[in-house]
Formats: structure tokens, sequence, C-alpha cells
């Protein structure tokens, strides 16, 4: 049974005119005329029987029932691509995995390790997009996702099952410069030094003060960063003392750019979670990463 499904041509012109909400802009990008994108944005709304833009003073603009349909256009192009893309590198034989990944966690410990995978599975390639917070598979391009959270956030993923890597446990890491002799010292000493603040997590210095029985009143001050690769970066360079898990951390603090200032770490709330889609058995790509993952966190 023939596809009920528009020309791509005509799918990559609603996509060029959806982003820039202009026929002219469109054009542009496509290398046609204006007139060449009108008629098939046209031809488009006619095949569905849906006005997709509205005219304005100023050119056209999405309507309603236009946005919903190009966020999922684009999402379709864009997977499109990626599959050309590995088709085109001749990496079709081994297959393709695409993972989403907290950034610093993919950055400074999973990237630094592929080569392992890549020796042992030379034709699979590994792609990897970064996001923070849970999303829905059935939306998204996503194998599977690599995440930081507590088990309640992970329980309440709806529609998803997931599997325990590593224990987030932090410890405070700073520059030698900021330590007398760059030695080690107290809890004590350490909340009389500038703190660098996870904005994510405004509470963790607290907790870490009152795990060690220390009055802290400057516990929640000093600057917040968002990610742990900032927060990295700002105590190597002398700005404060961070909570680090020195998983991540471990190429700085073998080169001496930062050290552990107190050796008293903090159970994290956190734990890092390879998590799936629970509607369908996982591909047999994926189990073979998801089974090399979970040798390394072992």
């Amino acid at each position: 049974m023939r596809r009920k499904i528009p020309p791509l041509q005509t799918l990559v012109c609603f996509d060029a005119a959806a982003r820039h909400e202009s026929y002219t802009r469109a054009a542009q990008e496509l290398s046609l005329t204006q007139s060449a994108v009108s008629r098939q944005i046209g031809a488009l709304e006619a095949f569905l029987g849906v006005a997709l833009f509205r005219r304005t003073r100023h050119g056209v603009a999405l309507t309603a029932s236009g946005a919903a349909y190009a966020r999922q256009i684009t999402k379709r192009l864009e997977a499109m691509e990626r599959d050309t893309l590995d088709a085109m590198s001749h990496q079709g034989e081994g297959g393709s995995i695409s993972l989403a990944a907290v950034p610093t966690f993919a950055t400074r410990w999973l990237i630094p390790r592929l080569p392992g995978f890549a020796a042992l599975h030379p034709d699979v390639t590994v792609h990897i997009e970064t996001r923070t917070r849970p999303f829905l598979f059935a939306d998204a391009e996503f194998d599977a996702a690599l995440y930081a959270g507590t088990p309640a956030q992970v329980a309440n993923w709806a529609g998803t099952r997931a599997q325990l890597l590593l224990h987030e446990d932090v410890v405070p890491v700073c520059s030698p410069t900021l330590l007398p002799r760059g030695k080690a010292v107290t809890p004590a000493a350490i909340a009389k030094l500038p703190l660098l603040q996870q904005s994510t997590r405004p509470d963790i210095w607290r907790q870490w003060f009152d795990a060690q029985e220390v009055d802290a009143p400057n516990a929640r001050g000093g600057p917040r960063y968002e990610l742990f690769s900032m927060l990295a970066a700002g105590a190597a360079h002398g700005l404060g003392v961070a909570l680090m898990p020195t998983m991540l951390v471990a190429d700085e603090l073998a080169r001496g750019d930062l050290v552990v200032a107190c050796a008293r770490p903090l159970a994290g709330e956190r734990n890092y979670y390879l998590v799936t889609s629970d509607r369908a058995d996982p591909s047999p790509l994926l189990e073979v990463f998801s089974d090399w993952m979970l040798a390394l966190c072992t």
C-alpha cells in the first residue's frame, strides 16, 4: 500500500520556511525562488487539508497546526539526515547508536573510554547529544540515555527502564594555590574558603558541612555554575572549592591542577544510569553497548 507521505522536497521547503517563518529566507537557504517555495507550501497544505501558515503584514507566520507539524517534521528530517550520513560513510554494516547524555559525564568519563569500545566493535558508530532532563523516547531519536538523577527521578521517568551504572560520591577539590603548602585541610578550614556552587544542587555544600558537623554560615554563598565542567574549570583557576565526583576530575587531579582539599566524601543523592525505553526489547547492538558499559562500571 502506498504510504501517505508528501514528497520529500515539499517537506524540506516546509522545514526551512517554518524555521525562518519566511518564504524568502527559506528560498535563499535552499537556492530556490520565493515563488517555488510558496508553491511547495501550497501543495503541502492542499495535501494535508490544513493551513500551515497565515499571512501577516511582515510576511508569514506558522499557525498552531503548522507549528505542531513543523516540530515533528524537523525531527524526522534530522533522523533521515543522520541515517543518510551513516550510509554515506559506509557505517551501515555495523550500525550506530544514538545516546542522550549529561554533558560532563559524556565528555570526561564516557568519551575517553570509547576507544576501548571502538577497538572491540570497529563498525559501530556512537552518536552523542547532550540532554540533562528526562524526555519521551517516543518523541526522540535516541536509543538510550546516560542520565544523572536520584532514584526517585529515575523511577518517575515514564516509559523507561534504568540500569544503575555508578554512584556519585562528591569530595571538595580546589587549586593547590588555595591551600597552605597545597595540603589538605579540615572541614572547618574549608568553611572559611570561597565556595563554588552548582546551581542545580543549591544545598550540596550545606549537606556536606552538616555531615562533618561543622558550622558554615556561608554554605550557600559563592558563584553558581550549572555544569560540573564549569565547576572544575573555576576550581582549577583558583576561584574556590568545588564539590566534585573524583571520576569527573581525574585528569585535573593527575596533573595537579586540582587537589582534594579534604578527603571526606559525601554520598551523593544522584547516581548515573543507562536509561532505555520499556516499550520494546533493546536492539542487539544496544545490548552489546549496555553490556560494555556495565562491565566498565562493575
